[in-house]
Parts: C-alpha cells; structure tokens; sequence
C-alpha cells in the first residue's frame, strides 16, 4: 500500500519537502511529514488500490493480520494499532531542545499512552549543522531549573557535529534538539509525547512563546550526562542487485539502508513473514515494486506499508530505502 502523509506546519520547519520530495502540501513552512502513521494526531493514508483514502488505521482495524503475530493483541482503541511512526523532518531552523517520556512513565501519567524512543536517519545536513545529544556534564533538577530561568541552559547541553548517512539512537529520557540545516527520516514509537524544557524564547504566529513541559521534562530527562554518541558499526551485506546494512535495533523497530539497482533482466525479491509488517521508505532514486495481481511505481519521498505475510514481491530500479521492520 503506498501512503499519503498529513504534513505539519511548526515555526522552525524549511520547503525541502514539497520542493525535493515533491510532497505537494499546501503548508508553508513545511516541518514534518507523517508518512506512516496511525496516530490520531497525524494519520496517513492510502492512496491508491482497493483501500484508496482510507486511513491507514482504518484498514488495520479492519485487517489486524497486517499487522503480523508480533503485534496480536495490542490496544488498537488509541493509534489503529500500529506501534511505530515514520517521519521526513526538515529543519530549517532549531528545533526546541526536548525529551521524550519512556513507556513506563507514559503509561502512569498521561492516560496509557506509549512513550517515545526513536531514531534518526540524516539524508542531508549543512556544512555546520549540529544537533543536542544529552548534557555535557551531570546536573541536578535544581541546577537545571536555574540555568533555564536565566538563559544559561545552552551551554550545558552537548552539541554533536552531523553529517550525512549519520545514524543517532535517542532513547526516551535523552535531553536532544535537531539542529538547523538537518534533513531527517525518523523512525520512533507510535507517540507524540514531548515535553520541552527550552524554546529560545521564540514566539509562534500568534506572537506567543510555545509552552514548556519543565517539571516533567525533569521527571524523565538523564540528568547524569552523557558521552557524545557513536556511529554504529555497519557492514553492508550484499546479492545480486541488492545491498543492505543494520542501521538500528532495539525493542520497538529494526531499520536497515537498502541499495537496489538491478538492471533490465535483474530483479530483487522482497516479502514481509507472519511475524511482523514492515514499511519501505524511498530516500533517493525510483522504479517499481510487483507482484502476481500489482505493479506499482515509486520515487523518492514515497513510503510503502508491506503487509506481514505479504508474499514474494519484485523491486525494479534504482534506489535507496529505509527497510523498517516493527
């Protein structure tokens, strides 16, 4: 099923999405695009086929077998069941510096709903881009309440450099901003649970400074310090017309980069198990994606939901996913 996103319009967001990705949303500016969801905050939705505009939770209510067996039996009645969400995130400007909840602390103080954790791909980033990871030296509640009241909160975060194919993991409680001049692909938990501490003093179209979350930010947030993150090891497995390597692994989703490039005679066989669903998301190039009873062609931006059990599928072209499994 190829999906249609719901865009958002926040302050700090640029136009790469509707002019390199040809997204076609009437917002302007354009921050983030939601293009696999079931969240009730940014649903997306299938275009083309037999569920043609329906939203993507509607036919996993429908069809809970989507889902596949890892799935059976969760609680569909917040987000239509599906437990991760994929975003394109452009940053033209700073995003705010945030945390997100964990599952635990989610569950017990905002109504039963998921925390976040999440990771993010960069597809492109400035010269000088940078993005917040933590602190840069272990602080207490107190001590941090202070530095935001008297604006002195930036120094003690720690910046990161960032660059293109970066991988970063952010658990939930990482203190973290995206930085201005970053192109991203996030993969998170089904949530949109964010708690800021600090905004730059920036106000909205209204003229109104954006709410802070600061005592719960400070409930959740690692306090300790952190050392400045790693880029993972990653081997590049290769067959014919087909590259692929593990960007990320953790409870909640698995992402791999998918090289295709197969010629006219080649073709690359794709299937998604009874286990679990799995979405591709293309980052550059196009072809087509078959199979017995459907062809269907895609560029890049597009983000295709595979069923779990989904049978043999054939990929033509030339491209780069991110293969995302729940």
């Amino acid at each position: 099923m190829l999906l249609r996103p719901t865009g958002k319009d926040y302050l700090w967001g640029g136009r790469r999405l509707n002019d390199e990705f040809e997204k076609n949303i009437d917002l302007a500016p354009l921050a983030e695009t939601w293009e696999c969801s079931t969240h009730p905050d940014g649903p997306s939705y299938v275009s083309g086929g037999e569920f043609d505009g329906m939203k993507l939770s509607e036919v996993l209510k429908a069809h809970p077998e989507y889902l596949g067996t890892h799935s059976a039996g969760m609680d569909i009645k917040e987000d239509g069941g599906l437990p991760i969400l994929i975003k394109f995130i452009d940053a033209d400007k700073d995003l705010s510096v945030q945390v997100h909840p964990d599952d635990k602390y989610a569950q017990e103080h905002e109504g039963g709903r998921r925390g976040k954790t999440e990771m993010w791909y960069v597809l492109d980033a400035a010269h000088d881009a940078k993005l917040v990871y933590g602190l840069n030296r272990a602080m207490s509640r107190e001590d941090v309440k202070k530095a935001i009241d008297d604006g002195t909160i930036v120094k003690y975060l720690q910046t990161v450099p960032v660059k293109k194919d970066d991988v970063f993991f952010v658990e939930a409680g990482t203190i973290h901003a995206i930085g201005a001049g970053v192109l991203i692909a996030e993969i998170q938990e089904s949530s949109n649970l964010t708690y800021r501490l600090y905004d730059y003093d920036r106000t909205d179209k209204g003229g109104s400074r954006r709410e802070l979350h600061i005592d719960k930010a400070l409930d959740v947030a690692k306090l300790s310090g952190v050392s400045e993150p790693r880029q993972p090891l990653r081997v590049l497995k290769y067959r014919q017309g087909v590259a692929s390597e593990l960007l990320c692994r953790c409870r909640y989703f698995e992402v791999y980069r998918m090289l295709i490039n197969t010629e006219r005679r080649q073709k690359v066989t794709y299937s998604a198990d009874s286990v679990s669903f799995k979405v591709l998301l293309c980052v550059s190039g196009c072809g087509t994606i078959s199979c017995e009873d459907m062809k269907m062609d895609f560029y890049k931006g597009d983000c295709i939901f595979v069923p779990a059990d989904s049978g043999e599928l054939t990929i033509h072209g030339q491209a780069q996913f991110l293969d995302i499994r729940g």
